[in-house]
């Protein structure tokens, strides 16, 4: 009797602890799930780590099962709530929407090459085999700009747009198969080049491209990212349908990408159920983990497929999204 009584006196603690553990855990789900939920992400730490998003579901996921099999109810109940908010925010992206059915093909490819760094010959490649019309580059320099024409995509896509810098992030140009016109007023842009064409597709439509590529999130300019991403253009109800491609260095996880997602854009990837294949980062250590790459369309246009591709050299895949365009 002594005995059993000395163990359960041990047994007391352990359990106080293990609640206490379990409450703190369940805590930091919920409060983590509110930013997500409410938009809340601000500052240096929360809007990196909400890009993660998919992975604090499943870390959620694991949390609720063990927290049931240690039949601890209250914290159990706290993380089935949890995984119920972030399953409605995550499961969507791995759904597909009915494609569209009709309209004319326009094949659109968007390839940040890394300051300039990413493989000439392996896009080029990609325009030849994916029969591309648009090509968008984000990180173009003179020098790869060069490599691209030696590697024959002015003969794939005879009309350009560019804006080369000679090293580092800022430049951006955009490639097409029909004629362009560059388009100005349209926004401001805050961060590096995002030129806008008006392509003529033949037949006498056109439709209107803009290069994507707001600063990154980190320390030092978080503030200049999220106006970067708020200055692009909402989608238009009238004029030339619009489709804005590149790297826009946000997840459909951040408040600011869904409230432009909001003025009636559709994200190429998120409509047939490939949203959750990362881009970024490729060719390090780790393998890809999020998906900053996008193809948005207005309602006038729609994505029947969606694919990703490595490029060496850079440290983004190159998306290419099959879409039809009507108006």
């Amino acid at each position: 009797m002594l005995v059993r009584e000395k163990t359960k006196t041990a047994a007391r603690p352990r359990r106080v602890w293990r609640g206490r553990i379990a409450a703190a855990v369940a805590v930091v789900f919920a409060a983590g799930t509110a930013v997500r939920v409410g938009g809340l992400e601000t500052g240096v730490l929360l809007v990196p780590l909400v890009a993660f998003t998919p992975y604090f579901a499943v870390a959620a996921l694991v949390a609720l099962v063990v927290m049931g099999a240690l039949r601890l109810r209250a914290a159990t109940a706290v993380m089935a709530v949890v995984c119920l908010c972030l399953a409605w925010c995550v499961l969507p992206r791995t759904v597909a929407a009915e494609p569209p059915t009709r309209g004319r093909p326009l094949r659109v490819l968007t390839a940040n090459l890394n300051g300039g760094r990413g493989d000439a010959a392996v896009i080029a490649d990609l325009v030849r085999r994916l029969d591309v019309d648009v090509l968008s580059l984000q990180e173009l320099t003179w020098s790869a700009r060069d490599r691209l024409r030696a590697a024959g995509l002015e003969s794939l896509l005879p009309y350009q747009i560019t804006r080369p810098e000679s090293r580092g992030p800022e430049g951006s140009g955009v490639y097409s198969r029909h004629p362009l016109r560059e388009r100005t007023g349209l926004f401001l842009p805050v961060g590096h080049h995002m030129p806008v064409a008006e392509v003529a597709l033949p037949g006498g439509s056109s439709v209107e491209v803009v290069v994507v590529h707001p600063v990154a999130p980190v320390p030092t300019t978080v503030p200049q990212w999220h106006d970067g991403v708020a200055s692009l253009p909402p989608a238009p109800g009238s004029g030339p349908p619009r489709v804005l491609a590149g790297d826009f260095n946000a997840t459909l996880d951040h408040a600011v990408f869904r409230r432009l997602l909001a003025t009636g854009y559709t994200d190429a990837a998120d409509s047939t159920g490939q949203a959750l294949v990362p881009t970024w980062p490729h060719g390090r250590s780790l393998p890809p983990l999020v998906a900053i790459d996008h193809v948005l369309t207005d309602a006038r246009a729609g994505a029947v497929a969606v694919r990703v591709f490595d490029v060496p050299g850079s440290d983004h895949r190159a998306l290419f999204a099959d879409l039809r365009v009507t108006g």
